[in-house]
């Protein structure tokens, strides 16, 4: 059902991501060494968006007024996939579904660690036969374990995966009981976060998770430190969630970038890092330098066409750890 991706590839649609990142040598070159930021290989998941079309509408990016160019969001999620592969990254291919315009937000299909799938049990209807296609092509592959989520969860769509906990959005798509689900399957520790706006109705809107919490201790060439410290690091956009969540979120993150509105709404925080690459949305200018002061490399892309239907870097994206 999918095609193993070969990692030498280079990225068709930024020079400058293939400038920077011509092979997996260059990449690991290319590390601060002070240890500012680690970048990690990572195995992806995607779907081509060939049958991607806006036909119902379950969020309020979705307006069934406005056209979908097919060939256009091929191209730009076409050079996603290079990207990733120019980056030293493996990415596998699910099959593309006609009745299933959706299946091109693969995120939102479970959520994978260690081998083991929680699989999605999608809020709306129209999305409900993506859980079997992601269910079918994890057990064609043989995960340690899959389990059917009993309350609805939309995979890494909701939930974000840190050094210590996972991070679990709730409020407009899944269940506030899909927390405990998941900490009983994963037997890792879940904090719970509510969603209020819903122009951000997954976590994977609102937050992103950096890094792994590995970066270590170093100077930064002035006699300073750089980043050492324990803990992931991640950026968030306040706005996106309750105030007893906000105050979790600062406590638990006190070092977060946070994002301006501007940049949220460009879905800026649906992106992607591998501990030192960011790959984002174009047109969230405004988290570039923060995440530069921080060690990390944006590379920013254009999904727009896919943001027809509420969606961009990291939807497009499910991570197999």
């Amino acid at each position: 059902m999918g095609n193993r991706g070969r990692p030498g590839e280079r990225c068709r649609g930024w020079a400058h991501c293939a400038h920077r990142s011509a092979s997996r040598t260059h990449v690991k070159a290319a590390l601060h060494p002070q240890g500012a930021s680690v970048y990690r290989p990572r195995r992806y998941l995607m779907c081509p968006p060939e049958h991607f079309r806006v036909t119902y509408s379950i969020n309020p990016w979705m307006d069934l007024s406005k056209p979908v160019d097919v060939r256009l969001a091929m191209a730009q999620w076409s050079d996603l996939r290079d990207c990733y592969r120019s980056l030293g990254h493996t990415v596998d291919e699910l099959t593309p579904h006609p009745d299933l315009p959706d299946l091109v937000f693969t995120a939102n299909g479970g959520l994978v660690l260690e081998d083991r799938v929680l699989g999605a049990r999608f809020a709306h209807p129209e999305r409900y036969g993506e859980a079997t296609v992601h269910e079918e092509w994890h057990r064609e592959r043989g995960c340690v374990e899959f389990q059917r989520a009993q309350h609805t969860n939309e995979g890494e769509g909701d939930f974000a995966v840190t050094d210590r906990w996972l991070l679990a959005g709730h409020g407009f798509r899944s269940s506030p009981l899909a927390p405990q689900e998941a900490q009983e399957f994963f037997g890792r520790p879940v904090i719970a976060l509510g969603l209020v706006n819903p122009r951000f109705y997954h976590l994977d809107t609102a937050l992103c998770v950096l890094d792994d919490g590995t970066a270590g201790d170093g100077a930064d060439g002035d006699g300073g430190s750089v980043r050492g410290r324990e803990g992931s690091t991640v950026m968030y956009y306040p706005g996106a969630f309750s105030p007893g969540s906000r105050a979790v979120l600062e406590r638990l993150f006190p070092d977060a970038i946070v994002a301006e509105e501007a940049d949220a709404l460009a879905l800026g925080l649906n992106a992607v890092s591998d501990g030192h690459h960011v790959v984002l949305p174009q047109a969230a200018v405004g988290l570039l330098e923060p995440l530069r002061e921080r060690g990390f490399e944006p590379v920013p892309v254009d999904l727009s066409e896919l943001l027809k239907a509420g969606g961009s870097v990291k939807c497009c994206t499910a991570e197999l750890r």
